[in-house]
């Protein structure tokens, strides 16, 4: 049976640029940079023990919209996650740039 998503509300400090973050529930990235810390095994459940930070290393595009795709640089667990409204724009064509520019997902 699959967990669902847990809405978890919290302000954290970027353990990578140090910018302060207001958490709405679903934020689970820095705006400012696109790092955030591998703390779920699903989403707001804050389960996972590692704490590692989560590189952004990959844009992907799906439906005309932006995905982060994003690398622990302790354990090298990867995910995605949406481009939140708050994300800049910057940062999202920065990490592009490294990379090569954007992935399109299917579907």
């Amino acid at each position: 049976m699959a967990r669902q998503f847990q809405r978890t509300i919290e302000d954290f400090t970027c353990g990578h640029c140090g910018a302060a973050v207001t958490g709405n529930g679903y934020t689970n990235h820095c705006p400012v940079c696109l790092y955030s810390r591998h703390v779920d095994i699903h989403p707001g459940d804050r389960a996972s023990d590692c704490g590692g930070l989560m590189k952004p290393i990959a844009i992907e595009t799906k439906r005309g919209d932006y995905v982060i795709l994003q690398e622990c640089q302790v354990c090298g667990h990867q995910r995605r996650n949406k481009r939140a409204p708050e994300d800049r724009l910057e940062a999202i064509m920065a990490v592009s740039r490294s990379v090569g520019g954007f992935h399109t997902l299917s579907g």
